[in-house]
């Protein structure tokens, strides 16, 4: 079958979905996965992984933080596909997992199509993208980021120390896969979408434009703790009451910011001491807002940083604000890429794709600061992930796997017409 731009592989289904279910049983509950990074079953999976990719022709192996790398024999140029493969602690059976299979499978396909046996696709599962240790540890230090200090100081929520946990694995002591910059020439990495537009919108494929940008911010209020039945309401300094408005009157602003892709929660919050018969002497509340452009993200920032000098400066109720993480700026996925995904798909499924924002993060907003790199969902049935019951249909899966094809072999053709030229 000819896609837009030469030969589209043939994707094997049967074998694609027996690995991606395959895998789903290291760890497996119910009709979910707990597979957390480097745990014992994690481990497992990884060192499957490897004999996998070795099956399929690739030089596989874990590297020193514990990313499976398989890299093709072919000299280049390569492109590299993946996604990760551990999971939140009640995770679905497809959030990253998906990907690393996806890319298994092209590189299998085009190294059986005659047409494109010459085509080199390196496979990557990153390791901690979930951030059971340091979020995005497999593909930071992909990049070259310095890691060596997350590493140390890295400790899981049962406080299992990273460094431990590479040691015993054996894994402290390797070497690291590290970008090719004169062989890997782009990125892809096919995932489910994990929301509802897709399915609400009838369509089987999203081209990602862009990942957001996330602030996560901490916001403490400070008024006195005193008896719930003995201090009148009018010279009350409740700090959870004040939360409470301030929660509400931020909604407000917000709305008036967002366009219908920007969200924000509030995450958490706690009231000191929490109890029926004390008035609040300190108040807690995290708050997470993302967009898909920065001006917004900047004029929310703004709106959040005047509202609370505005409670601060009334005197009764302290409200200080301090970022829980580093914000995370939006990242714009390659437009080559997007076009090569968009051709793909409408060679395919005519008239079935749109071009979305990520509102989830993942590897390729780090890897895109090395590589041209491009993002393809399928849907989520619901709209649910990091959830048991996630779930995309077969046919979107094995469809989602036939574009990701055509698409890498369109993206390395591309190159070798500019190489050679």
């Amino acid at each position: 079958m000819m896609a837009a731009n030469g030969i589209l592989p043939a994707i094997n289904a049967d074998r694609l979905m027996k690995d991606l279910r395959r895998l789903r049983q290291f760890g497996a509950q119910g009709n979910g996965v707990v597979r957390l990074a480097l745990s014992p079953v994690d481990l497992e999976a990884r060192h499957w992984l490897v004999e996998r990719m070795a099956e399929a022709g690739l030089d596989a192996a874990i590297d020193g933080v514990g990313t499976v790398f398989g890299r093709s024999r072919k000299p280049g140029p390569a492109l590299l596909i993946g996604s990760h493969s551990d999971t939140q602690p009640t995770g679905g059976w497809l959030d990253g997992a998906m990907g690393v299979i996806f890319g298994l499978e092209i590189a299998r396909a085009l190294s059986e199509c005659a047409e494109t046996s010459d085509l080199a696709v390196d496979v990557a599962s990153w390791i901690d993208e979930e951030g059971t240790f340091a979020g995005y540890l497999g593909s930071r230090s992909f990049i070259g980021e310095p890691v060596e200090a997350s590493i140390r100081a890295a400790t899981s929520r049962s406080g299992e120390r990273l460094e431990d946990v590479l040691q015993a694995a054996g894994l402290r002591n390797r070497p690291r896969a590290q970008v090719e910059p004169g062989r890997h020439v782009a990125y892809l990495e096919p995932h489910i979408e994990q929301g509802g537009r897709l399915e609400a919108a009838g369509k089987s494929i999203g081209v990602v434009t862009t990942i957001v940008g996330i602030r996560e911010k901490r916001i403490t209020f400070t008024g006195q703790r005193n008896h719930a039945g003995t201090t009148p309401m009018a010279i009350r300094r409740d700090a959870g009451a004040a939360l409470i408005a301030f929660a509400h009157d931020l909604n407000q602003i917000f709305q008036r910011l967002a366009d219908a892709d920007t969200v924000w929660t509030v995450g958490r919050i706690e009231l000191d001491p929490g109890s029926f018969s004390v008035v609040p002497g300190k108040a807690e509340l995290l708050l997470q807002y993302r967009d898909a452009k920065a001006d917004r993200l900047r004029a929310m920032d703004a709106a959040l940083a005047d509202l609370v000098r505005s409670v601060d400066s009334a005197g009764l109720i302290r409200v200080h604000l301090e970022d829980a993480d580093p914000p995370c700026e939006p990242v714009d996925m390659t437009a080559a890429l997007q076009e090569h995904i968009a051709v793909a798909a409408e060679a395919i499924k005519p008239g079935q794709w749109i071009r979305m924002p990520s509102g989830a993060g993942h590897d390729a907003q780090l890897i895109a600061e090395k590589l041209p790199s491009g993002m393809l969902f399928v849907p989520s049935i619901g709209g649910v992930s990091h959830d048991f019951t996630e779930d995309t249909a077969e046919e979107h899966i094995v469809l989602g796997c036939r574009i990701a094809a055509a698409a890498a072999v369109a993206i390395l053709r591309d190159r070798q017409i500019a190489k050679s030229g």
